[in-house]
């Protein structure tokens, strides 16, 4: 098996631990989340702690993909973040990376970065209306998107689970996380309006985004209004439909 990791120059004196601990991955048993599809572990090395994420191993032709054509998520995930905060963008730091396959095919990659503890994600933020200062934070977040679209940053998996919120005094901080999907460039109307459409079922907060966004930009509030709700019903009956048909297809999965 090849490997290939980078680690950021910031942890070169710790390069032993970390090759260590991705392969003893297995034997880690603090999860973050459902681990689903891919897996996120806490570890501590010295004082301070990290999570890695271990990607599932994609089908045969996405190793094809991964080994020849296209770099993996891993390694998209540790340039992005890099990225991100050259932009003055916040998400974990990013630590190491490494990826594993052999001459013909992509096998693991495993992604490290610094634990941020946070105070909630925005997934509560748009499930909890009655979180106190609820609408505070959801304004600050806007402004916090509006800043990913003023640097050029269309971030494709701008989701309810992909951003920590962190209370710092009377203000808060949001980290991006889950990288590997981005665009870098300037914006249009439409694509920056669009990028909230992932965010939320509910129309009040489609509206109070929309009239903090508009303060941002100077842009009419009806118009980012409606086009904003526009897309966030659309999102929702693409979702529910591919859900739909997905069931379908592997109905034999149903237990």
């Amino acid at each position: 098996m090849q490997k290939k990791i980078e680690i950021h120059p910031n942890y070169k004196t710790i390069g032993a631990e970390l090759k260590s601990t991705i392969s003893t991955f297995d034997s880690y048993e603090d999860i973050l989340g459902d681990g689903d599809r891919n897996v996120i572990k806490v570890v501590g090395l010295g004082t301070k702690k990290y999570t890695i994420k271990s990607f599932k191993i994609p089908n045969f032709i996405n190793q094809v993909v991964y080994r020849f054509f296209r770099k993996s998520k891993a390694e998209r995930s540790y340039q992005y973040a890099n990225k991100l905060l050259e932009l003055g963008i916040n998400t974990p730091f990013p630590v190491a990376y490494q990826i594993e396959g052999s001459s013909l095919l992509f096998k693991k990659s495993f992604y490290i970065s610094e634990l941020v503890s946070c105070d909630l994600t925005y997934r509560e933020l748009s499930s909890n209306l009655d979180l106190p200062n609820h609408e505070d934070m959801l304004r600050a977040f806007t402004r916090f998107t509006h800043d990913l679209h003023k640097n050029g940053i269309n971030f494709l998996d701008h989701s309810p689970g992909n951003t920590l919120i962190k209370k710092v005094g009377n203000d808060y901080e949001f980290y991006l996380v889950d990288l590997n999907r981005m665009n870098f460039g300037e914006m249009d109307f439409e694509t920056r309006i669009k990028n909230f459409s992932k965010l939320t079922i509910h129309e009040s907060i489609v509206r109070v985004m929309s009239n903090e966004y508009s303060k941002c930009t100077g842009e009419d509030e009806n118009t980012i209004f409606n086009l904003m709700w526009a897309e966030t019903q659309e999102f929702q009956e693409r979702f529910y439909r591919k859900k739909r048909w997905k069931n379908r297809i592997l109905f034999w999965r149903k237990k």
